[in-house]
């Protein structure tokens, strides 16, 4: 692993925790989506409402053209989709042609992007083609990490904030929302100062949205509650091949030296993986997606994960292999965390970048934990997502082990 800060358990100072409240009004938050392509729009386009399902009774769609993924859209979202290319486009499409492709890179839920020819400078998959939307079709059993309906609520919250595409319509395991152009980041995007740079401010405008809901930490309470949703799914073999016996105490230990430590607590991301983040290339803007994780937690909680994602290539042919040696070196982390606690306008001493460091690699083995328990959970319960969760929470646990020596 390159060098990076180490734990210091012997130096936690425990002055009250100072939570960032009121947060400081987010300037200029762009709107996002989940694409390859990009491209800004001109003007905003008109108001979007939530299409509600069809009555069980509607008549069925009219025959769609057959593309790759098309069977793997239900046919309640197939109903919504025609009815939103008419009220999107009118008589400018065909609601039948649509051509649907699977996005790679998701692990939680089954992304696609649904595409009606024409329109603009050229037809399909063109530059000039903006006839999109998303379908996401939402991951077995993935809601034992999350309540569903508050992560609806924070997307459309999301969305009033100036963040997100807007919700255009939901079915019974999954939801339709806004197309919007931009580029999804890469793996090697993270490691380019100029793009982790924008990535470090707009990370410190998400932590100080003014979020409705509790602002409790929930990080130490969700490792609990998945720690126990292991141990009920695992088999007595992976129970002791993962030590599961042991992360209570390892949860409770993290718990007691950070909980009541000098730290900012946000609304956190929870999950900054490259695949989550994107640019807007004529702006240089980036923005946040896809908030199934989002809480409040330590803000350095956040950034440790970010750090951590830095080993890994969802796009790869290997995509559950992690390289930790690609973990940033001290330098990358020093630049990161400067550009963060400067982008208010405040001028961080050297003391203050230490500190947020020396919390950040401390809360990197409570990633470690988080994402593990994430993995096995995975293993158990979402079997329509192509991925070696198993060993890539053999993975994440190795690293706690190794990192905590």
């Amino acid at each position: 692993m390159s060098p990076v800060t180490r734990p210091r358990w012997s130096v936690l100072t425990v002055p009250p925790r100072r939570l960032r409240w009121p947060p400081r009004p987010a300037d200029g938050i762009a709107a996002v989506s989940f694409s390859y392509r990009y491209r800004l729009r001109a003007a905003p386009p008109p108001p979007m409402v939530a299409v509600d399902p069809p009555h069980p009774e509607a008549a069925a769609p009219p025959a769609m053209k057959r593309s790759a993924s098309f069977d793997r859209v239900p046919e309640e979202a197939r109903r919504i989709l025609h009815r939103l290319a008419g009220e999107l486009w009118g008589g400018d499409v065909d609601p039948g042609a649509l051509a649907v492709s699977q996005l790679k890179g998701a692990m939680t839920n089954e992304v696609f992007r649904i595409t009606w020819p024409g329109g603009g400078e050229g037809e399909g998959e063109g530059e000039g083609d903006h006839r999109k939307v998303l379908v996401r079709i939402y991951g077995q059993g993935v809601e034992v990490f999350f309540d569903r309906a508050d992560e609806v609520r924070t997307f459309e919250c999301m969305s009033r904030h100036g963040q997100g595409p807007r919700l255009l319509g939901r079915f019974h395991n999954g939801r339709i929302e806004e197309f919007i152009n931009a580029r999804t980041l890469s793996a090697a995007d993270l490691r380019d100062p100029e793009i982790s740079s924008l990535i470090a401010k707009k990370l410190r405008e998400f932590h100080d949205l003014d979020m409705p809901g509790p602002k409790n930490v929930s990080l130490w309470q969700r490792l609990r509650r998945w720690l126990e949703e292991a141990r009920g799914r695992c088999s007595a073999e992976e129970a002791r091949e993962f030590s599961l016996d042991k992360l209570g105490d390892e949860i409770a230990m993290l718990d007691n030296a950070l909980s009541g430590v000098d730290e900012s607590v946000g609304f956190c991301h929870n999950d900054l993986q490259y695949g989550n983040i994107m640019i807007y290339e004529e702006t240089r803007q980036v923005t946040l997606i896809d908030y199934e994780y989002a809480s409040f937690n330590p803000v350095a909680f956040d950034i440790a994960n970010h750090f951590c994602e830095m080993s890994a290539d969802y796009h790869s042919a290997t995509p559950h292999v992690l390289d930790f040696t690609k973990y940033p070196a001290i330098d990358e982390q020093c630049r990161f965390v400067q550009t963060y606690l400067s982008s208010s306008g405040e001028n961080p001493s050297n003391a203050e970048v230490e500190h947020l460091l020396g919390l950040i690699a401390k809360y990197t083995l409570a990633s470690h934990l988080f994402w593990g328990l994430w993995g096995i959970i995975s293993e158990h319960v979402n079997k329509n997502i192509d991925f070696e969760y198993k060993e890539y929470a053999r993975q994440r646990f190795d690293q706690y082990w190794q990192t905590k020596r």
